[in-house]
């Protein structure tokens, strides 16, 4: 059966990927038993089996150091954070670690770890609303991995585990089609559009580095990332109507970037917005801004604009959250705003 939801088709890829390598192993907090903070794990400690699926103390250092060492061992561990900010507690063993140890030793071991964890803004205040994939980008020797349909996750997800260098992989909370165990995540996926592509039943990886093109256009691009790529959808399609050509292209990994696609739009275009949930200072945004600026900026016909939260920790009232995410109306009005420029 096709998963038509994000947490679906992440379930379905690690029982597949389990089910073809027996080294693969899951780590994380309330993953086995509770099923994990989303329910992505729930039903594969009873498949699998307690030596394969591991509940671990709340310890982010503990849990991510372990990873890497059964991963030097030959396992192939998927570690799941509860929380992305949660991976502050864990930037030793992420970034001092997992991300160098196999260049420091001239490539004599292999790092094939996976860590997962959700981010955006759900109405969880400032420590755990953050959208924090920018940190992992600037640090080499991580792959990073942001999918925005079922479709995607799965196939990415395949792709991250089976390969031998550690990957970050994000997953939007409001994506995933199911709330937490707890209740107070809120869901978006029935309110998102076709866009929203379900997984098949079915062995597929996607490779990384391939940007997918969600909506083609030429008048304007717009480089999208999580939740905003669908936002982005909608408030093309509203533009469309006033006879706006919007392109819509999700990145889906973010290291390695497809820099390819995003210029030769760019270079069809004349114009981008790029929108992202993270801040704007040293963002996913600034970075491919300073891509196209490199590379296709003699194609420009109106500045790069960026559309990203401010420079502010995430507020916990409803309103004040909403206030600094980037919304549907925003994002139609900062595309008029490059559109009508360039003209």
């Amino acid at each position: 059966m096709e998963a038509k939801k994000i947490v679906d088709a992440l379930r379905q890829a690690l029982i597949e990927e389990m089910e073809r390598d027996e080294n693969i192993v899951l780590l994380g907090e309330d993953i086995a038993v509770f099923g994990g903070g989303y329910r992505v794990t729930e039903g594969l400690l009873d498949m699998f089996g307690e030596e394969r699926v591991k509940d671990t103390p709340i310890s982010e250092i503990a849990i991510t150091g372990a990873a890497i060492g059964a991963a030097m061992t030959g396992l192939r561990p998927v570690l799941e954070i509860q929380f992305n900010d949660f991976l502050a507690c864990a930037m030793d063993q992420v970034c001092n670690q997992a991300a160098k140890v196999r260049f420091m030793l001239g490539g004599q071991v292999k790092i094939p770890l996976v860590i997962r964890a959700p981010v955006g803004a759900t109405g969880r205040a400032a420590q755990h609303s953050q959208s924090l994939e920018a940190w992992f980008m600037h640090t080499p020797g991580l792959k990073v991995v942001f999918p925005s349909t079922p479709y995607d996750a799965k196939g990415l997800l395949k792709t991250a585990i089976r390969d031998d260098n550690p990957v970050m992989f994000f997953e939007h909370k409001l994506l995933y089609g199911a709330a937490s165990p707890g209740g107070k995540a809120k869901t978006a996926v029935d309110d998102l559009n076709e866009a929203f592509k379900p997984a098949p039943e079915e062995d597929y990886t996607i490779p990384f580095g391939i940007a997918d093109i969600k909506k083609s256009g030429n008048d304007v691009t717009v480089v999208a990332t999580g939740f905003m790529v669908h936002r982005c959808i909608k408030a093309a399609q509203k533009l469309g109507e006033e006879g706006i050509d919007v392109e819509v292209i999700d990145p889906r990994t973010l290291v390695p970037l497809d820099k390819t696609t995003i210029i030769r739009s760019v270079e069809k275009t004349g114009r981008i917005v790029i929108v992202s949930e993270d801040v704007l200072t040293c963002g996913v945004a600034s970075e491919i801004s300073a891509v196209v600026a490199e590379n296709a900026l003699f194609y420009l016909d109106a500045p790069v604009k960026r559309v990203s939260v401010p420079d502010t920790p995430i507020p916990f009232a409803p309103v004040m959250e909403q206030a600094v995410l980037p919304q549907e109306e925003q994002i139609i009005q900062e595309i008029k705003s490059v559109v009508y420029r360039g003209i």
